[in-house]
């Protein structure tokens, strides 16, 4: 883990830490089952970034005056906060165009935050394609 990035998971509360460092072990398999190259873990804007080769960022953090839960941020100029909202309409809570809001009790196994993931990792293959290829 990038040093910068563990700090500031350290600075989180147990539970907003559990739940992130749930999403950051996500992130790195599905660009490892992907064969997507390595992942640029950096500290970006104060919160945890990732970014492959053909992706765009992938941001997570926690912030005190949403306690209970944690934020899944993609770069806003994308479609793809508008292509998570038309394919899982009710599976997630989102903040504009920018974020998937996860509760901190949420098991994500149990919601399909990985296909998420992935359209973003691959996100400059896919964006000319309708629905992101899905």
């Amino acid at each position: 883990m990038n040093p910068d990035v563990q700090a500031k998971f350290e600075s989180y509360p147990k539970g907003a830490r559990w739940q992130l460092e749930s999403v950051r072990q996500l992130i790195l398999a599905v660009a490892a089952e992907n064969e997507l190259g390595d992942v640029e873990e950096a500290l970006k804007w104060g919160e945890a970034s990732y970014l492959v080769k053909g992706g765009t960022t992938i941001r997570i953090d926690w912030k005190p005056k949403d306690p209970d839960v944690i934020k899944v941020f993609f770069h806003c100029q994308t479609c793809l906060i508008e292509t998570f909202k038309e394919i899982y309409p009710d599976e997630f809570e989102y903040e504009g165009k920018r974020a998937i809001v996860l509760p901190l009790s949420v098991n994500i196994e149990q919601v399909p935050l990985r296909h998420c993931i992935e359209l973003a990792l691959k996100y400059h293959k896919l964006k000319r394609l309708p629905l992101l290829g899905v």
